[in-house]
């Protein structure tokens, strides 16, 4: 979970090179805020939404579906090439960040022991600004050197190993409360 939010930090510092380099090459620097605040609004519009998911949708299969949506809704960024489409594919994209983050957040919260919780929490927050903070500084120079594609090109990418590590990675919707106290102890601990 901590390698998927990597990624999705990823996912992130790749979109501002990108939506920078763009705004950019369109003569529409200043833009480039507006357009990020876009894709944060309908993010936060589809994390509230996440309440009207019924219970039965397990965890598991939110994550799988965010990495999909993830994938599917960041494609169109690779052939973008007005302000217009730009906020139009930014604005649908948005609607898959607030779903993966928040669901990792929750397998995290159900697996594990809740002595160890708040540093499960701090592991992920740091691996999802360390993971953006890593894909600007790589997508902004191909931005600089291959144009705004080539940084998106990073966040599809991105895209497509979240989805990788959803569905080869086992996790289930088990409180950690319910684990037997030996798969609960932390690692190293005398069994």
């Amino acid at each position: 979970m901590r390698a998927s939010m990597a990624l999705q930090g990823a996912l992130f510092g790749a979109c501002q090179a990108g939506i920078t380099a763009l705004t950019a090459d369109l003569h529409r620097p200043a833009q480039a805020g507006l357009v990020y605040a876009a894709m944060g609004v309908m993010s936060a519009v589809a994390g509230l939404s996440l309440a009207l998911v019924p219970a039965r949708i397990g965890l598991p299969a939110r994550w799988r579906a965010a990495a999909v949506a993830l994938i599917v809704l960041s494609v169109p960024l690779l052939f973008v090439r007005s302000l217009g489409a730009l906020y139009l594919a930014v604005v649908v994209l948005g609607a898959a960040f607030a779903p993966h983050l928040i669901t990792l957040f929750g397998l995290t919260e159900r697996l594990v022991p809740a002595g160890r919780l708040a540093e499960s929490m701090a592991f992920l927050t740091s691996a999802i600004v360390g993971g953006q903070a890593l894909s600007l500084a790589v997508s902004g120079r191909l931005a600089e050197a291959h144009g705004p594609t080539a940084a998106f090109a990073v966040a599809v990418g991105a895209a497509v190993l979240i989805l990788g590590l959803a569905l080869t990675t086992r996790s289930t919707d088990r409180p950690a409360a319910a684990l037997t106290p030996a798969a609960a102890a932390p690692a190293g601990s005398a069994r």
